[in-house]
């Protein structure tokens, strides 16, 4: 356990649920509060002031992803990104896997139902995911984008973008949803075209924060659809006329953002910028790799990829003859929190994580067997 980052957080030891929402620390929860004191007491320089978290998160989350601010924009969630990336491919066939969450089938089922880009789904194997294999055997002429997600949501499935961009060439865009990865995971994201990604999971921001990178291919191919008032020149200019997209990543902005999320969100990443993403993803894997040993050593059927290079923080499983709502309980009876799926559990751990928590899996999973 990274002891001085975990000194941040105040969640319980027992909490495996990052993948669904991850607790932010008592810094993001202070600048939250500092925002609105500050907003309480509004003047004329309030507003200006306040402002200022954007500029600071859209930076450090850039340098995070390997960019620049210019290549970088803000956005509310990880769902607004994969709408203007959809939105903004005018023609043609896109790659997306069929078991991806549901947040990456709708942008392409609405780009489908305007005539627009159209959805062919990849099936991936059970407990795999988007291989460069599976993509070359479904690359036809047609295909103009292939669109993944970093990390699997429901087995914890690394991609290997790097590998992803060459299978598809250096033409087609590869637009990646990194919300299950991004701060807790090192990976090649200059391989993608378009990286979106959430904030209040593995960030542990909050909801309502999340960013965009753009490449330079994806700002010269990708239609500005979606642009709002604050995305184009001139913002300030209030002449009722037109104005042009920006020519950066800010054409994806539609309207101002909260600057007291934005507060949060900055404090959070640089959270995460001062212990590495690399000193992180070490401490999720040391927990997944003790707690894979409890589960197997119980009984349980593990279904995310046994290959730590392959795998990221999550991990999928299934204990035989028992329903997960009945694991479910007997975990919680431990004080132990875990995603509850009707077909399966998944355990996903942070840095914070003590190694305490493997003991009450275990006293939890040999309940089972007195049930």
């Amino acid at each position: 356990m990274l002891t001085s980052y975990a000194a941040h957080f105040d969640t319980p030891a027992g909490y495996l649920d990052f993948a669904r929402f991850g607790p932010p620390s008592r810094d993001a929860v202070a600048a939250t509060a500092r925002a609105m004191e500050e907003a309480a007491r509004a003047d004329h320089t309030t507003v200006d002031g306040l402002m200022r978290a954007e500029s600071v998160a859209r930076d450090t989350a850039a340098r995070l992803a390997g960019t620049d601010s210019r290549h970088t924009v803000l956005l509310p969630n990880a769902s607004t990104g994969l709408f203007h990336a959809a939105l903004g491919i005018p023609t043609g066939v896109v790659l997306t896997p069929r078991t991806d969450f549901p947040a990456n089938h709708y942008p392409w089922r609405r780009t489908a139902d305007l005539g627009r880009a159209t959805p062919r789904w990849l099936d991936p194997a059970p407990g795999s995911g988007v291989t460069p294999d599976l993509v070359r055997a479904a690359l036809t002429d047609d295909v103009v984008a292939v669109s993944v997600s970093a990390v699997d949501f429901r087995t914890g499935f690394r991609a290997d973008l790097a590998a992803l961009r060459e299978a598809i060439g250096p033409d087609r865009l590869l637009i990646v949803d990194a919300i299950q990865a991004f701060g807790v995971a090192e990976m090649d994201w200059d391989a993608a075209d378009v990286v979106v990604a959430g904030g209040q999971k593995w960030l542990r921001a909050g909801w309502a924060t999340g960013f965009a990178t753009l490449s330079d291919r994806a700002l010269e191919s990708l239609e500005p659809v979606l642009t709002g008032w604050t995305g184009v020149e001139e913002v300030g200019v209030f002449d009722g006329e037109e104005h042009p997209p920006a020519a950066d990543a800010r054409r994806w902005s539609i309207t101002n953002l909260s600057p007291v999320t934005a507060a949060a969100f900055a404090a959070a990443l640089e959270l995460v910028e001062r212990h590495t993403i690399a000193a992180i993803e070490g401490a999720v894997a040391t927990r997944i790799a003790e707690l894979t040993e409890t589960v197997t050593a119980h009984g349980g059927r593990v279904l995310s990829p046994t290959d730590p290079a392959r795998r990221a923080g999550i991990l999928s499983f299934t204990m035989p003859d028992h329903d997960p709502s009945v694991v479910a309980k007997a975990l919680q009876a431990e004080g132990v929190t875990p995603t509850v799926r009707t077909d399966s559990l998944r355990f996903s751990p942070h840095a914070s994580t003590p190694p305490e928590v493997s003991e009450r899996v275990a006293a939890a999973l040999s309940s089972l067997g007195n049930s």
